[in-house]
């Protein structure tokens, strides 16, 4: 098989914990560019979050954003295409959401808004405020999320975290009996809420299909819950060592941790 095309997760994947890209990496990604494969970012991050993967491996393809809610072209810097949720569902999360005094980030346009500045919240903020400025993603605190619902253009997806892992786990269950809202785990404490039917693989394949190609020509890594539609679908699916045991379980393949140069070692393997 013909590899074309590599599908990338960031956090717990191509990521270091402390959000750096292994040289070993960086090298490895541009020989397969040079050899004409196509590299795509499909995460669950908001596109403002992305800014300085995005630019040190000077990519010209669009970003699958918020787990496949939406393509974004950081070029013409618009929505390529997008299934956000609506302001009436998001109210109804809300809804829920101060009814089980779970707290998280509402992912909206150009910025990512909350109402209490939980842990998550001020651990996102510090890294923000490391960066470059035109590099910082936008974190905005608002009085209430339920008004800023209605006063944007786009709501992209909910990011729930709690310390309390039983307590997330339930929620996500009455989220998704109560509003018919997709739930992916995307770290071991935090919760995306966004539009049914969106998934990373799902988007992942429809922007592969419009280059000509398919998803059996694609090597996609990944680490968590949220990975798994892309894993799956793809022609090579690879678990990162520091994945949970299922994910491992339901990859083609499993390399070394985030830590360690198994991403290079692979492209080197399958594509060069």
């Amino acid at each position: 098989m013909t590899y074309r095309v590599i599908a990338l997760d960031l956090d717990g994947t191509l990521l270091t914990p402390q959000k750096t890209i292994l040289p070993e990496s960086l090298t490895a990604l541009q020989r397969a560019r040079d050899a004409g494969v196509k590299v795509v970012i499909v995460t669950g991050r908001h596109h403002v979050a992305i800014h300085p993967f995005y630019q040190a491996l000077t990519l010209d393809t669009p970003a699958i954003c918020c787990n496949g809610t939406y393509l974004y072209d950081y070029h013409a810097k618009k929505v390529l295409e997008s299934d956000p949720l609506q302001p009436q569902q998001a109210n109804q999360l809300i809804d829920l959401l101060d009814t089980h005094n779970v707290h998280g980030l509402m992912y909206v346009d150009d910025a990512m808004l909350y109402q209490a500045p939980t842990g998550h919240v001020l651990r996102a903020e510090n890294w923000a405020k490391s960066l470059p400025e035109s590099q910082r993603p936008v974190f905005r605190h608002v009085d209430s999320l339920r008004e800023a619902a209605h006063e944007v253009n786009a709501i992209w997806k909910f990011a729930l975290t709690d310390e309390d892992t039983t307590k997330l786990k339930n929620f996500t269950q009455v989220v998704e009996q109560e509003l018919g809202l997709a739930c992916e785990w995307s770290w071991h404490d935090q919760v995306d809420v966004a539009q049914i039917g969106n998934s990373k693989g799902k988007r992942l394949a429809q922007w592969v299909e419009s280059q000509g190609l398919s998803m059996s020509q694609v090597i996609a890594f990944g680490d968590n819950f949220n990975d798994l539609s892309m894993l799956e679908s793809a022609g090579l699916g690879v678990a990162m060592g520091n994945a949970v045991d299922e994910i491992k379980a339901r990859a083609d393949l499993v390399i070394g941790t985030n830590l360690e140069t198994g991403i290079a070692e692979t492209i080197y393997k399958h594509l060069i």
